[in-house]
């Protein structure tokens, strides 16, 4: 149970990190590197918000199972 609740939560913060940095990067924030498809793009967007959606229910699964 110890190794599920670390990988859930360590998975997790990736994935949030993940979906803001794409959501830096869709909107323009970010726009790094210059030359990447994801700049300005308003599905990356979209994309990252449900990615870090999906990261913030693993984060919380991972601190509810049992200690």
């Amino acid at each position: 149970m110890k190794v599920a609740r670390i990988a859930l939560t360590v998975i997790g913060a990736l994935a949030i990190l993940m979906g803001l940095l794409w959501m830096a990067q869709g909107s323009g924030i970010f726009p790094y590197p210059a030359a990447s498809f994801m700049i300005d793009q308003t599905p990356w967007i979209i994309n990252g918000a449900v990615l870090a959606f999906v990261g913030a229910v693993l984060l919380l699964m991972g601190r509810r199972l049992r200690r």
